[in-house]
Order: C-alpha cells, then sequence, then structure tokens
C-alpha cells in the first residue's frame, strides 16, 4: 500500500483482515415523506427523522434476485477496470454520470465546514470524478482517495485537480483505517461490485467518527423485466428497500435518499440507471462504536489463491458478464432517444 502525497493526516495501519415496454414510462420521485422512527436509546437521537420517499419497487413486489452478478466480484471487476479504466472519463461519465448529478449527489453529503477540513475518505475513487466534486467542499490535505484498481487511479493522479489529495489501494470490505477516523465517506459507483455490500456499508460506519456521515451514490435496479435481466445477469442494482436495510443493519440512523438521473432522460427510470441513487445515513453521537451486525470472515479476498474451478471459470464468467454490460452501454442512446421524440415534459432536476 502507498501513499503518494504528503500533508493528509497520517493514517494508521491496515487493521487485521476478519414496465410495460422496452423503454419504459418515466417516473418522478413524489414529494411526500414517511416519518424514520428510531428509539432514541438505540441511536442517540431524540426524535424521528423524515425519510423521502422514491420510485423504486418494495422488497415484496420485486422479483428475487438470483445470486450475484458476474461482474460482482473482486477479480472479475479488477479486470474489468483494467481495460475500462482507458475510456472510463470519456464513455462513462458522459452517459451515466454527470457533473450535475453529482454535485446534487454531493449536496446531500454534508460535506460543508468553515474551516473546509472534515476528514473525508472517497471509497471506490476510481478515476477521481467524484473526488474532484468533494473537493468543492473539503481541501486536499483531508481527502483520501481508496480503489482496489491501480489502473483506475492512475489516471485519478495524473489529474492536476488532484494535487494534494492521498492514494491508497485497498478493498471497500476491509479499509486500512482505524475506526472512528473520518468525518465523512462518500463512494460513487462502487458498491455494483462489493461481492458483500452489507461488508462495505459496515466498514463505512466503522471509519467513521460519532455523528459522521456516510453517502453512497449508485445503481437503481431496472423494473422493466428486459433491462432486470442484464443489469442482474451484470453487477449489483440495488433496490431502495435493500439500501435501507443494510444502512440500518450497521447502525446508522437519520437515513435520508435521494434520486437522480442524467437530465437527458427525462425521469426514465424502469431501465435501472448505473448512477441513480443516493443514500446519507448519520453514526449516531452516544451509539457503538463498531457496526451492528454481526459478520463472519470475508466471503471474497483478491489475494487468495484460486482454485482449479475459479480458473475454470473465471474467463467465461467474466466475458459474459462485459456482454451484458455492454447491454447498459448501448441502453443509453436508446433511452435519450426516446425522450427526446416522446416525452414533452420539464426535464428532471
Amino acid at each position: 500500500m502507498a501513499f503518494v502525497t504528503t500533508g493528509a493526516p497520517l493514517l494508521a495501519s491496515r487493521r487485521a483482515s476478519a414496465s410495460s415496454s422496452l423503454l419504459g414510462r418515466p417516473v418522478s420521485p413524489p414529494a411526500a415523506v414517511t416519518p424514520l422512527r428510531r428509539a432514541a436509546r438505540q441511536h442517540g437521537a431524540a426524535a424521528a427523522r423524515p425519510r423521502p420517499v422514491g420510485p423504486s419497487m418494495s422488497a415484496a413486489t420485486e422479483p428475487a434476485r438470483k445470486g450475484r452478478g458476474l461482474i460482482q466480484h473482486k477479480r472479475e471487476a479488477f479486470w474489468f477496470y483494467r481495460f475500462l479504466s482507458i475510456v472510463y472519463d470519456t464513455i462513462v461519465n458522459p452517459f451515466h454520470w454527470t457533473v450535475g448529478m453529482r454535485d446534487k449527489s454531493l449536496s446531500q453529503a454534508g460535506l460543508e465546514s468553515p474551516g473546509r477540513n472534515l476528514v473525508t475518505v472517497d471509497v471506490g475513487g476510481g478515476t477521481g470524478f467524484n473526488t474532484e466534486g468533494v473537493l468543492a467542499y473539503v481541501d486536499p490535505q483531508y481527502v483520501t482517495l481508496l480503489d482496489q484498481s491501480p489502473h483506475q487511479m492512475a489516471k485519478a493522479k495524473a489529474k492536476p485537480s488532484l494535487q494534494g489529495v492521498t492514494f491508497v489501494e485497498g478493498d471497500a470490505e476491509n479499509l486500512p483505517f482505524p475506526t472512528g477516523y473520518a468525518d465523512r465517506y462518500t463512494s460513487a459507483g462502487s458498491i455494483e461490485y462489493w461481492p458483500e455490500p452489507q461488508r462495505g456499508i459496515a466498514e463505512a460506519y466503522r471509519v467513521l467518527k460519532p455523528g459522521g456521515k456516510a453517502t453512497i451514490i449508485g445503481p437503481v435496479r431496472a423494473t422493466n423485466w428486459f433491462s432486470r435481466f442484464w443489469c442482474d445477469l451484470w453487477m449489483l442494482f440495488p433496490m431502495e428497500s435493500e439500501y435501507r436495510k443494510w444502512y440500518e443493519a450497521a447502525g446508522f440512523y437519520d437515513v435520508q435518499v435521494g434520486y437522480i438521473g442524467p437530465e437527458a432522460y427525462k425521469g426514465v427510470r424502469a431501465h435501472g440507471l448505473i448512477m441513480g441513487l443516493t443514500i446519507t445515513g448519520t453514526k449516531p453521537l452516544n451509539g457503538s462504536l463498531e457496526p451492528l451486525c454481526q459478520l463472519g470472515p470475508m466471503e471474497e479476498d483478491r489475494d487468495r489463491a484460486m482454485t482449479l474451478l475459479d480458473r475454470l471459470l473465471f474467463l467465461p464468467k467474466w466475458i459474459i458478464g462485459l456482454i451484458a454490460g455492454g447491454y447498459y452501454f448501448v441502453l443509453p442512446f436508446c433511452v435519450m432517444l426516446y425522450a427526446a421524440l416522446f416525452i414533452r415534459r420539464p426535464r428532471e432536476a
């Protein structure tokens, strides 16, 4: 593990590993809210707080997911980004993850402070697009970008806008930071590759100081049956109910959800979005320093030796997963064309 800049807060040593049509109908998130009632004794909160309601299906009506996506694994994701890193900033962001979407999401993260000095870890930071958004609020010496892909981080390190940031190669499910290290945790476009999203969110809880906030920006599962087949085959597209469940199991309270999407989609969400939901939770001031959920040994470790079966299955899984991902690189053009021709209403903010 290498630290390539100076001036950042000292990091402690690594802790031990422990839809009726193909294009669907536009849906806008309703404005109504429902109360989040959490026991004050459990969370150290004095009163209930509002929970925005989004357009995702409930767990009771959403078809069950069958296993993990083919690229929702650490080795497969590593090699997926080995090649995607070459074109990530020029192909992925313009159609899935725009500056406007990023700014709207990070406005929910509570990054503002008078001294611009909130210690922030950006997990799965990749080429640094989300980290650049964090730097609008926090000075670079307080920001750490972590990613498991050296190829993605090489792109980030070369950006003048990220000079002064600390870069760490590491695992989102086993963060190399001490308990209670950071004021803020952000992660954008990473959870879809985590084999155990509950473990990754539990790690977000652990590394935060009491009162700290964790913001994750990620996909939303398709409700259109055809697109749902491809997104489930490719990687993890969670439902809102799953995001909430993982956050609350870790111990977060005041869980807030916001929805984002490319302006050109004009609110079309039935096919799922690679970047479509922002969720933020707060670590209680008087709660447990460690996550509430009890997890066993980590299921996947990229450093663990591959078995013969792993080796035989790796390439076919990776290729089929790549094909499934290709659907989501063609889909944006279809959605934008449909929206331009058939939707006559103000674009989604």
